[in-house]
């Protein structure tokens, strides 16, 4: 009999089966469809079929290119050239392991219209393992001209003729010729550098510098250079600040009456004893005093020094860039000076001169062995301008290779981890890896090897001994020293004498500027007097 809720009965089986088997087919279907658009992409990307892959944009070929990094045949060598070729092999220059993605030539050809043009000058001993690393870092950021003035492993005839094929680079051997050159210099008629004359090791060096700073002056105005910079090979220049990492962008920013721009140094803080590569085993510096508050630097002054004499082991005053203009001199090794005016000079805020300085082992004993003094506490003083450098020389002459060993380990490496956290969190120490990345993608595209090897191609076995010959020849007609010959004392000076203005209110002959330590504490007692 039909009652009133006779509505509510239970629907039959049939139809609760139906409801289920319609849930399963929809979620069947939501999960088939992004596996299907899945699948999809993964053909297409893998057909080349026209996917957009961001890192593309970063091509050389199609977007903005780091200065002068055209498409080079060099870029193939040894690899298929093959449509069939990835993007991603094309962009890291034909390179299957990870690489800087802005390489694309080795001989990096700057544009004739680029500015501003930069020059380095530097005088040097080293091998090729430190001298290209060097040299194609700053062609990454800029630097379109090198005048290497060489002697030593870097004058021989394996390493100098590497050096002479990189485009943009002039050698300049220290021959008989050079230092008859040097010797009528006007600067041995000046008394800003006489202070240096005459005296071994660091002493002889500056003057070297200084005297080789002078001539690429001349070099860099004939090669229309806007920038001049001095560096050591054991120095890298860290543009942070600039709109990318780039020195062309950083000196193009500089106003036009700015006549010298300082670069504050930062020293390499090393965390073993057994660094073989600086530049790219190396992350960790020290901060400049002008980098640093006040408080900061002298109130940590004492855990940052860790028993050594002063704040850095070597010198603290930092490198300079001079724009190139008339009556431009050297004055000293870390600045540059003007005959007619006091230069107008700026000091960078953020942008540093990483120095690389004992970060070997081996630094011990070559800094020892290119120095003929006394191994004492008072003939050191004649041979060496910093303190470090002094201990350095002594515990290297008189010391075992074990004392060696534990001296540089606790004065040198930086094995506290604790302590190096502390200076880290206070902004004392800092890590800086863009060099360390440039210079491994760098390695890993093959530049260093491509560039010997094209050396090495340029020449007939004929013409490479003939080269050998003539080089030993040139070379053993400077075989008299530096000091002994007592440069600038042979015959009369060729220097025009100087003019001197009376309305100028600065001394004519401002001193050299030697390389100098950081302020130590004593400087922060006579600051507060």
């Amino acid at each position: 009999m039909a009652g009133p809720h006779s509505s509510l009965r239970q629907q039959p089986p049939s139809s609760a089966a139906n409801n289920h088997s319609f849930i399963t087919k929809l979620l069947l279907l939501l999960t088939l469809i992004p596996l299907s658009l899945a699948l999809f992409a993964f053909f297409l990307q893998w057909r080349g079929g026209g996917v957009d892959d961001p890192i593309s944009r970063w091509s050389p070929d199609e977007s903005h290119k780091f200065p002068g990094m055209d498409s080079s045949p060099l870029a193939t060598v040894g690899h298929s050239s093959s449509s069939h070729s990835s993007d991603c092999s094309m962009l890291f220059g034909h390179s299957n392991t990870a690489s800087f993605p802005y390489y694309r030539d080795w001989k990096f050809k700057f544009d004739a219209d680029l500015k501003p043009k930069i020059c380095i000058t530097t005088s040097t001993s080293a091998g090729l393992e430190q001298i290209l690393p060097w040299m194609f870092y700053h062609k990454v950021i800029g630097v379109s001209t090198f005048f290497l003035f060489v002697e030593g492993k870097a004058a021989t005839p394996a390493v100098s003729k590497v050096l002479e094929s990189i485009p943009g680079v002039k050698v300049i051997y220290r021959t008989r010729e050079l230092e008859e050159q040097q010797a009528r210099s006007r600067i041995w008629n000046e008394t800003w550098l006489s202070s240096f004359f005459y005296k071994p090791c660091n002493y002889e060096l500056f003057v070297k510098q200084s005297l080789n700073m002078e001539m690429a002056i001349v070099m860099a105005r004939d090669a229309g250079a806007d920038w001049i910079i001095h560096l050591d090979t054991d120095e890298l220049l860290h543009p942070a600040g600039a709109r990318e990492y780039s020195l062309r962008q950083l000196l193009l920013e500089v106003p036009g009456n700015v006549d010298m721009v300082i670069f504050p140094n930062y020293e390499s803080s090393i965390e073993r004893d057994d660094i073989k590569e600086p530049f790219t085993e190396v992350s960790m510096f020290k901060k400049n005093y002008d980098h640093l508050t006040k408080d900061t630097y002298f109130g940590m002054y004492k855990e940052s020094t860790r028993g050594n004499p002063n704040y850095f082991l070597t010198y603290g005053n930092g490198k300079s860039a001079a724009r190139v203009q008339d009556h431009l001199r050297p004055n000293g090794a870390h600045r540059w000076h003007n005959y007619m005016k006091t230069p107008n000079e700026i000091k960078l805020e953020e942008a540093a001169v990483l120095h690389y300085t004992y970060s070997k082992f081996s630094d011990l004993t070559s800094r020892r062995d290119r120095c003929g003094c006394k191994p004492t506490k008072e003939d050191v003083k004649r041979c060496f301008m910093l303190e470090f450098d002094r201990a350095a020389f002594i515990i290297a002459s008189t010391a075992t290779e074990e004392e060696m060993l534990n001296w540089y380990r606790e004065h040198v490496v930086w094995t506290d981890r604790t302590l190096d956290l502390k200076l880290l969190r206070k902004g004392i120490l800092t890590r800086i890896y863009a060099p360390m990345t440039i210079i491994q993608g760098l390695r890993e595209t093959g530049v260093f090897g491509a560039v010997i090897a094209s050396a090495q191609g340029s020449l007939s076995k004929d013409k490479f001994l003939a080269f050998v010959d003539s080089s030993n020849s040139s070379r053993t007609s400077a075989s008299e020293s530096f000091t002994s010959r007592k440069i600038g004392r042979i015959g009369e000076s060729q220097a025009t004498a100087r003019r001197t203005l009376e309305i100028i209110p600065f001394p004519p002959h401002e001193p050299a500027v030697p390389p100098l330590s950081p302020p130590t504490m004593d400087n922060d007692l006579i600051i507060e007097a």
